[in-house]
């Protein structure tokens, strides 16, 4: 009965639609769906000590203010610090042309380099947990750069002293905490899976040479930027080409595009009264995408 009562109704429906004295309603014409150039998704925040960690500006709130614009900012602290972003769509490997443009706040004569990680969604979960890899910058390789290098850090006593640090060869030091400046802890406020806070953790990545850091006149401390392929480098933003993309053995790797990028601080550099070198991040961009982005 149920189905003879459907049946019936939908034939009254249809014959009403088809009157003489109403025309059909059109279709609306979908709203074409345009992806943002932007990334639009905090995925992780793992800073390593810093001056501004704990602050305004190193805060999982700082973090996402850097997603769907390039105004944002946040720090991501000393050496080996990193942020993970994702886009809403592939940002897709243009033949001969740079893909991605970072945004931080660099300054003509204080750039704090940051490497940059892609990945590929290759298993189309949606998830960042396919395998990472490092962009090339033009200091791959030259003296001073190293890989598969690590660094961890120990929570001091008290909330102003130094945070110590020993690194996968061996080598020791802190992060040289300045309290007249910033009276906050400079190691970062964890906590691991069972709700215990963190003393004590080890970051991994790739590390760049500190000889662009000039601390001679030590009033007038300077940080050279580095030619390409870094974060927080370059005044007018950093162009990062997707075709830099090396695996775990340095050798390029065709990647057809990426849907998440990973930037993290990649110098270990102690610049006197200014502190340790941080690279901070504005905000992250598919460039053949900012011309659409623009019309909208």
């Amino acid at each position: 009965m149920k189905t003879k009562y459907y049946l019936a109704f939908m034939g009254i429906a249809t014959l009403a639609s088809c009157s003489k004295d109403s025309d059909p309603t059109p279709e609306p014409e979908p709203t074409p769906i345009v992806a943002s150039s932007f990334v639009s998704k905090l995925i992780d925040y793992q800073p390593a000590p810093g001056q501004f960690i704990n602050t305004d500006l190193g805060t999982v709130s700082a973090a996402n203010t850097v997603i769907g614009k390039k105004t944002g900012l946040v720090s991501l602290g000393a050496w080996g610090g990193s942020i993970v972003l994702g886009f809403d769509h592939t940002v897709i490997n243009q033949a001969d042309k740079d893909d991605i443009i970072i945004y931080g706040n660099p300054l003509p004569t204080f750039a704090e380099p940051g490497i940059v990680w892609v990945m590929q969604d290759t298993n189309g979960n949606g998830l960042a947990d396919d395998i990472w890899y490092e962009v090339a910058g033009s200091e791959f390789n030259k003296t001073g750069y190293q890989r598969n290098y690590s660094v961890t850090y120990t929570k001091p006593a008290a909330a102003t002293d130094p945070v110590p640090w020993k690194d996968s060869d061996g080598k020791t030091g802190v992060i040289q905490t300045h309290p007249q400046f910033h009276d906050q802890a400079y190691f970062p406020v964890m906590k691991d899976k069972d709700g215990k806070t963190i003393t004590e953790y080890t970051i991994k990545g790739s590390k760049l040479s500190a000889s662009n850091i000039d601390t001679t006149i030590p009033s007038m401390v300077t940080s050279k930027a580095f030619d390409w392929g870094y974060a927080d480098n370059l005044m007018d933003g950093d162009k990062i080409d997707i075709a830099n993309a090396v695996d775990q053995a340095g050798n390029k790797v065709a990647l057809k595009g990426i849907n998440f990028i990973k930037i993290q601080t990649g110098v270990m550099g102690n610049m006197g009264l200014l502190g340790e070198l941080s690279t901070e991040v504005s905000g992250v961009e598919d460039i053949s995408l900012i011309k659409v982005a623009s019309t909208k």
